[in-house]
C-alpha cells in the first residue's frame, strides 16, 4: 500500500512539474506578458500559412493574415494583411512604429507584399502624400 502511494505521489510532482514547465515556456503566454510590457513580440507558427500571426509593440495587438503565392521560382507568402485587434490600442502610436512593424514583418516574410487594413491605411497614406 505505502508503495502504490509513493508511486502516486511521484506521477503528481511529474505531473505537476510537467504542467508548470508547459505554461511558462506557452508562446500565448509570452505574447500576454509582452502585451501587458509593451513590448514587441511576433508569435506566428511559420509552417503553416492558414494560421493568422499575432504581433504586440507599445501595447497595441496585432493580427495579420498570409496569403500563399508564386514567386519566381517556389510558393511563398506573397501578401499579407495586418489590422489592430482594437482601434483603442493604437493612441500615441506614430508612423514610425508602422514602418518598424513593417520591417519586423518583411524579415519574416521578404518576398511579400504587407497592406494594412483601416485605420491605419488612411494615416500612413495622408503622411506619405504630404
Amino acid at each position: 500500500m505505502v508503495i502504490i502511494l509513493r508511486l502516486l505521489l511521484i506521477i503528481l510532482i511529474v505531473f505537476l512539474l510537467y504542467t508548470g514547465i508547459k505554461y511558462l515556456f506557452n508562446p500565448k503566454r509570452k505574447l500576454e506578458l509582452a502585451h501587458e510590457q509593451k513590448q514587441f513580440y511576433f508569435l506566428d507558427d511559420k509552417e503553416n500559412v492558414r494560421k493568422n500571426f499575432l504581433l504586440t509593440y507599445k501595447g497595441a495587438l496585432f493580427e495579420g493574415e498570409k496569403y500563399l503565392g508564386t514567386t519566381t521560382n517556389s510558393f511563398e507568402v506573397v501578401s499579407i494583411f495586418i489590422w489592430p485587434k482594437s482601434t483603442n490600442e493604437l493612441q500615441g502610436l506614430t508612423l514610425e512604429d508602422f514602418d518598424y512593424i513593417h520591417e519586423q514583418v518583411k524579415s519574416r516574410y521578404p518576398h511579400s507584399k504587407v497592406d494594412w487594413k483601416s485605420p491605419i491605411k488612411e494615416l500612413i497614406l495622408k503622411k506619405r502624400e504630404h
